[in-house]
């Protein structure tokens, strides 16, 4: 059962951050969706939040959940959140609330810290702070989907701009061949890496991989490029 308490029980804390652990501060629809996954993978959590609402609609799904003001260096320290390796701000809608924190967090030399940010500037203002890794989960969504309404790509996912991972179904050109003898990345400059047959696992490709136009594949490449090739019949 989960605590609900202003600073928490720092011993529990403690144990926790010795764990296989992430503390997410911020437990709105974001940072509940985070920490619910993360539970699910056996992940032990700490959850912190501002709102009593947050903490108590938490109650019993996270290892331990607290209701606390994140913004406040000894708030986090009785918390024991330096005692963690990860750490995610998930705080929305409160740009003040999110640079606080974070600067916190950054002032006890935390390894790996995390933050959402909502726009482009409050993307910025993190990076330049120092945040070791920024996201921008609205942002990156609607790139996502943009690209899947835009072309054949059944799904898709940004390695880092300009170079992506697009799964397809394969284009009539490749059926039947050793991907070998296809001379894909000579002449469209992608890779495909993995194959899947109906009914069947994925399995890596290699230059014997003969696929059927049943089949789906990932292909890796410039993100132009893979998505061209996704759209090829």
């Amino acid at each position: 059962m989960a605590r609900r308490s202003m600073f928490g029980d720092q011993s529990a804390t403690r144990r926790i951050a010795e764990a296989d652990s992430v503390a997410v501060i911020g437990l709105g629809r974001f940072g509940r969706s985070l920490a619910l996954e993360l539970m699910a993978g056996g992940t032990e959590v700490l959850g912190i939040d501002a709102g009593d609402d947050n903490v108590q609609s938490l109650n019993g799904q996270l290892t331990q959940v607290v209701r606390a003001d994140p913004t406040k260096s000894e708030v986090l320290r009785q918390l024991s959140i330096d005692q963690f390796d990860r750490v995610v701000v998930a705080i929305g809608g409160d740009l003040e609330s999110s640079i606080l924190t974070s600067s916190a967090l950054l002032a006890m030399g935390l390894p790996s810290i995390w933050a959402k940010a909502d726009t482009d500037e409050h993307a910025l203002i993190l990076e330049q702070l120092g945040v070791h890794h920024v996201v921008s989960p609205e942002s990156d969504m609607g790139r996502k989907v943009a690209h899947l309404v835009r072309g054949a790509a059944q799904d898709y996912i940004e390695i880092e701009r300009g170079y992506a991972v697009v799964k397809s179904a394969p284009p009539a050109r490749l059926h039947g061949i050793p991907l070998g003898k296809t001379g894909l990345r000579k002449e469209f400059g992608v890779t495909v890496a993995a194959y899947k047959k109906p009914g069947s696992e994925w399995t890596n490709a290699d230059a014997d991989t003969v696929l059927g136009p049943d089949d789906t594949i990932l292909i890796v490449g410039p993100t132009r490029k893979a998505e061209g090739f996704a759209q090829l019949r």
